[in-house]
């Protein structure tokens, strides 16, 4: 099953006989000061630079928030939408909770963009699913529902079930649903981790759909984070997890190298490739130059 996204030039096929998709993060202020102050500023040369600078580490999506407070999010999204497609030709992940701020950002978004997110919660599948239909993009179904974050794989694979069944009746086919099956810490539940992976699995045995990660949630409040979110991501994609909104300066080099062995990538082209581009992007970044190799 693939999950296709498109910008006005160029296609993403998400799938498990696919080479990994990295969803660029960086794109969102939760957490991120100068991206919210930029933003409440209207300073567009930063976000110009996060745009250029996950391209470059290997993001094929980027991935949008705009949720700052005291910012008006339906104005401005149309506006950042506008400008990242002006610099790149990525498809685009339009990420909010608010209805009004999807469909503001999706009418002036190009091709067929990915919606983050819906989930089982019954107010956000009648207001989510509906848009998503209409503009005909594709959707992240995170598996919790009214209840919370379930414990168990079992009823996250039950919420996944009901995503795609509602999805369905609106004629939201499966290949443009991809679920997310949520990871919470290890710092607090020893079982986090390994709850998210037995969910993985299910979702690839009983409905064979795509899976997103938000994979840096495993680490939350541990100490040498990358470490933990490189294995992690390693396990996942294994597991069967296609796609993950993430870091790709940070966790690029562990996914094409897992991509490498999984035999996703025919002689090591795509993993030697992305090692010499990130030669030169770390030469840059360090204000090196690097000496042509004989």
């Amino acid at each position: 099953m693939h999950t296709i996204l498109k910008s006005a030039k160029k296609e993403v096929k998400i799938g498990i006989d696919k080479p990994f998709v990295i969803i660029g993060e960086k794109i969102n202020p939760t957490g991120h000061k100068k991206l919210a102050a930029a933003l409440l500023e209207g300073n567009f040369d930063y976000i110009r630079y996060l745009v250029e600078r996950q391209i470059g580490w290997g993001a094929e999506v980027l991935d949008i928030n705009v949720g700052v407070p005291g910012l008006d999010e339906v104005a401005m999204i149309p506006r950042i939408v506008e400008l990242v497609t002006s610099i790149c030709d990525s498809p685009l992940c339009l990420d909010s909770g608010n209805p009004e701020v999807l469909a503001a950002g999706l009418a002036v978004a190009p091709g067929k963009p990915l919606v983050n997110s819906v989930s089982g919660e019954e107010k956000r599948l009648l207001s989510i699913l509906p848009i998503v239909k209409d503009r005909g993009a594709a959707v992240i179904g995170l598996t919790m529902d009214d209840n919370g974050i379930p414990a168990t794989a079992e009823e996250r694979l039950a919420v996944a079930g009901k995503i795609l069944e509602r999805a369905a009746k609106l004629g939201i086919p499966a290949e443009d649903v991809i679920i997310d099956p949520l990871v919470l810490t290890v710092g607090s539940d020893s079982k986090a981790g390994s709850i998210t992976l037995q969910t993985i699995n299910l979702l690839r045995r009983e409905f064979g759909v795509n899976v997103n990660l938000g994979a840096s949630n495993v680490s939350f409040g541990l100490p040498d984070r990358l470490t933990i979110n490189q294995a992690f991501l390693s396990m996942a994609m294994q597991a069967g997890a296609t796609c993950s909104i993430t870091d790709a300066v940070k966790l690029g080099a562990t996914i094409k190298a897992t991509d490498l062995l999984l035999a996703r990538d025919d002689n090591s082209l795509k993993y030697l490739k992305y090692y010499r581009a990130a030669e030169k992007l770390r030469a840059m970044d360090t204000g090196q130059v690097v000496a042509p190799k004989s």
